[in-house]
């Protein structure tokens, strides 16, 4: 186990024991000292092991008598399967799905456990305000001319500077700004690819990767995919001679949540080093993360230039500035002339605003708040499950992000089921949306983004009570 993640691994190593019933209910947890010496690791370090067991329900603490498995651990839910998409005929049918679930995006009666975004009142939108003004006073003719092609000095000096955070060693020529995430990845590919080309993916993946790959005409390899530990890498070595590009989400995937270990990253980028197949590495939900430190992403371990690191402020800190980034090592020329044919300069105030942000010191303590509301609402959100939903359920562990993936019994259809629950006024992302293959019909995607209290916990009773009957 890696630092950085050390009591939440060994937190995990318990809940699998506890769930699997080598640790049964009401049986005593081995004591602090016990293992700290059998795991290697501090007795502080147990200590919040056994917190988090705690907060999942696992475990309680009895005075004077130590910890033990709760009863509660009965409905704890198992992780999801490791998907096995193959490479079939690709239906079309999804496209569908994913402009029936968004219609009502900003219909504020309906509960939308379907977005991956962060509510309003998780945003710092008093301080982004004072952001916008200092920007409108520091910037030519208010923000009204046209910036650098390459994208705001301030702020590609800020991202750069906040690489350090994972080990970077990023310089301000080495950043090109974008409008967020996805504008950034559409470059990249755009640049990288032509129509008929293969890439590998993750199977499931966000959908606007796979919507956009079928606009540019490229043939997508959905590689297999574990809730943990992400792409696997067997596959991939498997089909890498015969692709393009690799695209891949390297921590906490959404909509799967796991996070690849340093190690499968390192063996990843050398893998396609020696291919000299470059990796988009979507590492938007990077600083979202429950450990101690940020994992890093496969950039770090980025030798000779061929990772496109992608990474924006609309899941932290403002989703409607579509402000963003690549770092395209070697490709950057490359880039550079896509973002000239496509959109000349990128917007000047957002940017300049999020750049203020950062050079107050904001930010940090913004994302620590952020965070710490995420992980709690993450928990919520898996007890209320175990709680409410039936038996073979299953659900993702994250340790970051903002989404949980739900695999269902295999008679369900969340396609249907959305049609029900919108009924209930409750959206929900159905599993299909994120592959382009015939398969994830009895999963979905929900969001913990939002705001935890007494009514969303009575809509994830109802979804509950839906997916039983």
């Amino acid at each position: 186990m890696k630092d950085h993640t050390l009591y939440l691994g060994l937190a995990d190593t318990l809940d699998r024991l506890i769930v699997n019933g080598t640790l049964k209910v009401g049986e005593k947890l081995p004591s602090i000292r016990r293992v700290s010496k059998e795991y290697g690791v501090s007795k502080n370090t147990v200590i919040q092991a056994y917190l988090v067991l705690e907060s999942r329900s696992l475990i309680h603490s009895k005075p004077q008598s130590g910890f033990f498995v709760s009863r509660e651990a009965t409905r704890i839910l198992p992780v999801p399967t490791v998907s096995n998409p193959g490479q079939k005929s690709q239906p079309k049918e999804a496209d569908g799905l994913i402009g029936k679930v968004f219609e009502n995006l900003n219909n504020k009666a309906i509960t939308q456990l379907s977005l991956s975004v962060p509510e309003e009142s998780f945003l710092p939108v008093a301080k982004l305000n004072k952001s916008m003004v200092e920007a409108m006073r520091s910037l030519q003719g208010s923000g009204t001319a046209y910036g650098d092609i390459q994208g705001n000095l301030k702020l590609r000096k800020y991202i750069a500077k906040w690489s350090f955070t994972w080990g970077g060693d990023l310089g301000v020529d080495d950043i090109v700004t974008t409008a967020g995430t996805m504008n950034a990845i559409s470059f990249g590919l755009m640049a990288l690819t032509k129509p008929g080309d293969a890439i590998a993916v993750e199977s499931p993946v966000y959908y606007g990767i796979l919507q956009l790959a079928k606009h540019l005409g490229l043939k997508v390899l959905e590689m297999p995919t574990h809730p943990v530990t992400g792409m696997d890498l067997t596959a991939l070595r498997e089909v890498v001679a015969s692709i393009k590009l690799c695209l891949v989400v390297s921590n906490f995937n959404n909509p799967l949540g796991s996070c690849m270990p340093d190690e499968n990253k390192m063996q990843m980028v050398e893998l396609l080093t020696s291919y000299q197949v470059p990796l988009i590495e979507d590492d938007l939900y990077g600083d979202v993360y429950f450990g101690e430190r940020r994992p890093k992403p496969c950039k770090a371990f980025d030798k000779e230039g061929i990772v496109l690191w992608c990474g924006s402020f609309s899941k932290t800190l403002a989703p409607g500035y579509r402000v963003g980034w690549v770092a395209p090592g070697k490709y950057i020329k490359t880039i550079l002339r896509q973002k000239a044919f496509h959109s000349i300069s990128s917007t000047a105030l957002t940017q300049e605003a999020i750049a203020h942000f950062l050079e107050k010191g904001w930010y940090e303590k913004h994302l620590s708040l952020l965070r710490k509301k995420l992980y709690g609402n993450s928990l919520q959100f898996i007890r209320s499950v175990g709680e409410y939903f039936p038996e073979g359920t299953k659900v993702s562990r994250p340790q970051g992000g903002f989404v949980l993936w739900v695999e269902l019994g295999n008679k369900t259809n969340t396609a249907e089921l959305y049609e029900k629950a919108m009924a209930q006024g409750i959206s929900i992302a159905p599993g299909r949306m994120f592959t382009l293959q015939d398969q994830f019909h009895h999963c979905m995607r929900l969001s913990y983004g939002l705001e935890w209290n007494e009514a969303l916990d009575d809509k994830l009773r109802v979804l509950g009570k839906l997916v039983a009957n």
